[in-house]
C-alpha cells in the first residue's frame, strides 16, 4: 500500500534552516509528482512545493527564493529544503502525492521561534 513518510521537522531560530524528507513506498515513485503542503494552526492547508515526474518544479510566492524541492527516485525520496525561515513559516508540514486518489503522510511539526 501507499506510505509516505515524513521527517526532519522540528524547532529553528529565525533565518535558519530545516531540510524535510518524505520516504515513498508502495507505488513507483518515478512517475508520480510529488509535493509539499503545510497546515498552520486554524488555518487551511496549503501548497507549498510542487515537482513533477519530470522535474518542473512549482512554488507558493510565500516561499519562492527560500524553499527547494527536489526528489530522488533512487531512494524514493522528496526533500524540502527550507532556508530563512521565519515564524509565519510554522506549520505541520505534509508530502503529497496521488496514486488513483489522494496519499498524505503523517505530517511533520516545524516551529520557527527564539
Amino acid at each position: 500500500q501507499v506510505q509516505l513518510v515524513e521527517s526532519g521537522g522540528g524547532l529553528v531560530q529565525p533565518g535558519g534552516s530545516l531540510r524535510l524528507s518524505c520516504a515513498a513506498s508502495g507505488f513507483i515513485f518515478s512517475i508520480r509528482p510529488m509535493a509539499w503542503y503545510r497546515q498552520a494552526s486554524g488555518k487551511q492547508r496549503e501548497l507549498v512545493a510542487r515537482i513533477s515526474s519530470g522535474g518542473s518544479l512549482n512554488y507558493a510566492d510565500s516561499v519562492k527564493g527560500r524553499f527547494t524541492i527536489s526528489r530522488d527516485n533512487a531512494k524514493n525520496t522528496v526533500y524540502l529544503e527550507m532556508n530563512s525561515l521565519n515564524p509565519e513559516d510554522t506549520a505541520v508540514y505534509y508530502c503529497e502525492t496521488v496514486v488513483g486518489v489522494e496519499y498524505w503522510g503523517q505530517g511533520t511539526q516545524v516551529t520557527v521561534s527564539s
